[in-house]
């Protein structure tokens, strides 16, 4: 917590006027919407893209644990989880960075690899007995043992502080049962679909921020509106992680929810401001300006009684994106001019296992051309990419994608799902950015290959789960261009993803 004295003034990074603008919007829209009390909240039915709980969801109330001296501890949050995940994985097309020669390479992973992934996570709350004070400590240690590459920051970050903030809640500010909710500190948030804002739950690590929360409500009235400004933590694998001080991520999603029984419309607003440092004397931390605006809407719910649900979210951004010189010395402004939507529309039967199909189609623009002085690549800031690919090999940019799914729910404490994947560049210059792959000519087509997928998820008792899943993704002709040129990936055979995971939780699921 030593670094959240600095938040007393506003950075010099960060415009203050932006700040005063979206908070005094935020109070005009309050004024304006009525209060109710009941509980209006649903969640969607689309395809893991439902927010985690705040807080999270292995965190119970003392009083709802196995403890039963403790039925009337209800101010007090705790938690402890334990997961263990084994991971099979072969011609992983996610390039890995070499340092064994001292220099960062970057290289494709040609070999098979076997990794333990170990993630342990406890929390303390504290609420109600102090309010309006509130405070939330949530510590992770993550490890990864037997992999054949070099450790990364999405799968090691040793006795980390994740969540360490404090809160005024005040519970009827806003009317009867309309709390205000001021948090400073150091927090986790997942908003919207999670394509945009997500806590990265599937990960071995956490993407976490540092700034403050201010809410407007709860989600179980009929409205509320969630700010913030924060500042993205550096995830440092065996070091107290820093937040960037460069970059700014702000913004507000309002959710109304008077009609939610079909409908849940949550427009929103999400911007970053990145301060660049191209003459950094160290070449890894030169950066380039940015400052992206990107207003949405996501709607969510169901069509009446016929079985029918829908997803879908639309995101327009502008601004200015930097581009740094091949020395690093200096840098280039250009327009930045980027869309993204996505749609899912699924429809469950009336069955005993629940049965549940799906369409779904996801587009994000690239970038046509990096010398025309715009930038078209859509940012995905830091999303959950697990919705896109069970491989995790794409995120929400340069991208045409669309899935059919089948879930279905053979016994009460089981859970199965099955999944066809393709996916197409949006611009055949633009590049597969998490694989790393550019052809500037376009002549390699735009068809990067189809994954499918299959997962088993078993709620064994209160205590424990496990799942097992297994994703085979197959190359287009533009990822198999690469292999054959001899610039890309060792192979253009299909790549195999397997796991096998064990969640382990102290305090129960909260069912007495």
């Amino acid at each position: 917590m030593k670094h959240l004295s600095r938040f007393a003034e506003p950075s010099q990074r960060f415009s203050p006027s932006t700040a005063s603008t979206l908070f005094s919007f935020s109070l005009l829209i309050v004024a304006a919407l009525p209060a109710q009390a009941e509980d209006y909240y649903a969640k969607t039915r689309g395809y893991r893209v439902e927010p985690d709980p705040d807080p999270p969801a292995y965190v119970r109330s003392l009083s709802r644990t196995q403890f039963e001296q403790f039925r009337d501890v209800d101010w007090l949050d705790v938690g402890l989880d334990f997961r263990t995940r084994y991971e099979y994985r072969e011609n992983d097309y996610r390039p890995w960075v070499d340092t064994s020669s001292g220099s960062r390479v970057s290289k494709y992973r040609d070999a098979p690899d076997n990794l333990w992934l170990l993630r342990t996570r406890a929390y303390l709350g504290i609420k109600d007995i102090l309010d309006p004070l509130r405070f939330a400590v949530e510590l992770e240690d993550a490890r990864s043992y037997n992999g054949e590459y070099e450790r990364s920051d999405a799968d090691v970050n040793e006795f980390e502080l994740i969540q360490g903030y404090g809160e005024l809640y005040f519970n009827h500010a806003l009317g009867h049962n309309r709390p205000l909710s001021l948090r400073a500190g150091r927090m986790h948030m997942e908003l919207l679909d999670r394509r945009l804002i997500g806590n990265n739950q599937f990960r071995n690590t956490t993407n976490n921020f540092e700034g403050f929360r201010v809410h407007f409500g709860k989600k179980q009235n009929n409205w509320d509106l969630d700010t913030f400004a924060m500042q993205p933590v550096e995830r440092l694998k065996y070091e107290f992680d820093q937040p960037d001080e460069d970059t700014w991520i702000y913004g507000g999603v309002l959710s109304i929810r008077q009609w939610s029984h079909f409908i849940t419309v949550q427009p929103y607003f999400l911007g970053r401001k990145q301060n660049g440092d191209p003459r950094n004397s160290v070449t890894a931390n030169r950066k380039p300006d940015m400052d992206i605006y990107a207003p949405g809407l996501r709607v969510y719910g169901l069509i009446g009684q016929s079985g029918f649900d829908y997803d879908a979210d639309i995101n327009k951004q502008f601004g200015r994106f930097g581009v740094l010189s091949r020395n690093g010395n200096t840098q280039t402004l250009q327009q930045h001019d980027a869309l993204a939507y996505s749609l899912e529309l699924g429809y469950t039967f009336d069955h005993d296992w629940k049965p549940r199909v799906s369409a779904y189609y996801g587009f994000g623009t690239g970038d046509k051309n990096p010398r025309d002085g715009s930038n078209e690549r859509f940012d995905a800031f830091y999303g959950f990419n697990q919705p896109w690919s069970r491989n995790d090999y794409f995120s929400w940019d340069n991208i045409h994608a669309p899935k059919a799914r089948l879930e279905i729910t053979p016994h009460p404490d089981v859970r199965v799902d099955a999944g066809y994947n393709a996916y197409w560049l949006e611009s055949e210059t633009g590049g597969w950015n998490r694989a790393r792959l550019t052809d500037p000519t376009g002549q390699s087509g735009n068809f990067l290959g189809q994954e499918i997928d299959i997962r088993m998820r078993h709620h064994v008792n209160h205590y424990v789960d496990w799942s097992l899943s297994y994703a085979r993704f197959n190359p287009g002709d533009y990822t198999e261009s690469f292999a054959k040129s001899g610039t890309g990936p060792y192979t253009s055979e299909a790549s195999n993803f397997f796991y096998f995971e064990l969640s382990l939780n102290a305090f129960g699921d909260g069912k007495l």
